[in-house]
């Protein structure tokens, strides 16, 4: 039975293993950059495929696994390809592109694999369609294989290349370096906010952080207001999309009004944040404020503070970056608020003026980066 594939950031499989586990799926098992998992007991493929491309939210693409194997020669690569049900996969008027990655592999050369493979396609669905040409002007199925060592595996992206799940269509426009909205949830639920403590963000800026957590206080489906490459697929009935989406309306919490408060000293970036949440339904539950970091207000019940601060990339910013650390530190230090801040300077504990109680490395785009943690 084909599986599906939920592609993670480093050091962000456990949380998406946490959510496909919670969306009931079967048969699941982490690897490095990816779980992997079945559809759910009685669910049909096109089913588990719909659901988890609206619902996961820190996972970065879901990708339908066609094969692996083991690949040592281009000429076995060739012909493990053509073995695969391609002709069943991909209609005749399919538009069928192929990317490849390798890793530590003897079929280094990338544009090499990607002939191959797609030579190897080709000739399969000649077999099964009875033509020599394909116009290829139908939907998008796009092919990966990715070569680890002698093992490749063979994939097709149900998401769609340039439209990973961090696009949830809410974030037209951003501030300068967005955190992506995957690693904001995967953030929010490393701090484990279950939608009804107190959150607050004081560095806010396009308000990807609030937002997040806005759409998990009133169980949003993150994928619900925007369009994915399966959508156009013929083996995916319409009625499957439709009875997906009609659930995930009926689940959201219209009442929930979350204690969300967000915070940034400019202005601009304020009224940005807050059309962003009017974009995604939310500006209703989250309370933005122009303010700078000192001037932090902390509500009467103590929550999450969850930070994603400035980073001090050149002398100038290192000071400020500085600066900014004390004034969190000020704010939150002998109170009882739990603090997230995620930053890739080594100097944050002395400029906070305290000793983390865990730290977690992730990676901010490409940016290598810690997750203080201060219960």
């Amino acid at each position: 039975m084909i599986k599906l594939i939920a592609t993670a950031a480093f050091g962000l499989e456990a949380v998406v293993k946490r959510e496909v586990t919670h969306l009931g799926f079967a048969d699941i098992t982490c690897i490095d950059g990816r779980v992997e998992f079945s559809p759910k007991n009685g669910e049909s493929l096109e089913q588990a495929i719909v659901r988890a491309n609206l619902w996961l939210r820190a996972a970065d693409r879901v990708l339908m696994k066609v094969s692996e194997f083991s690949a040592t020669s281009f000429d076995a690569l060739f012909e493990q390809v053509k073995l695969c049900p391609w002709g069943t996969l991909i209609p005749a008027d399919g538009k069928f592109t192929v990317t490849a990655k390798s890793v530590k592999s003897g079929l280094f050369s990338v544009p090499d694999v990607q002939k191959i493979v797609k030579k190897a396609v080709v000739e399969k669905m000649k077999e099964r369609y009875n033509i020599s040409w394909f116009e290829e002007t139908g939907a998008e199925y796009t092919i990966q294989c990715a070569l680890l060592k002698d093992t490749a595996t063979l994939t097709i992206d149900t998401t769609g290349v340039g439209q990973g799940l961090h696009k949830r269509g809410y974030r037209a426009r951003a501030n300068d370096a967005p955190m992506k909205e995957t690693m904001a949830a995967a953030l929010i639920d490393l701090a484990r906010y279950n939608g009804k403590q107190c959150f607050l963000d004081p560095c806010c800026g396009s308000g990807t952080l609030p937002i997040e957590a806005a759409l998990i206080a009133r169980n949003i489906a993150p994928g619900l207001s925007r369009k994915f490459a399966c959508e156009g697929w013929a083996q995916i009935d319409r009625s499957v999309w439709k009875e997906a989406r009609a659930f995930a309306y009926s689940a959201i919490k219209t009442e929930a009004m979350p204690p969300i408060f967000a915070a940034d000293k400019d202005p601009t970036v304020i009224e940005l944040a807050k059309a962003n949440a009017e974009l995604a339904g939310v500006d209703d539950c989250i309370t933005f404020e122009t303010r700078h970091v000192a001037d932090t207000v902390l509500p009467a019940v103590a929550g999450i503070a969850l930070v994603n601060p400035p980073y001090g990339e050149r002398l100038g910013q290192v000071k400020e970056a500085e600066r900014l650390y004390g004034e969190l530190g000020k704010v939150f230090n002998r109170t009882p608020w739990k603090v997230y801040v995620i930053t890739p300077d080594e100097f944050f504990e002395s400029a906070y003026n305290k000793k983390a109680r865990a730290k977690r490395k992730l990676f901010n785009g490409m940016i290598k980066v810690d997750l203080y943690q201060y219960f």
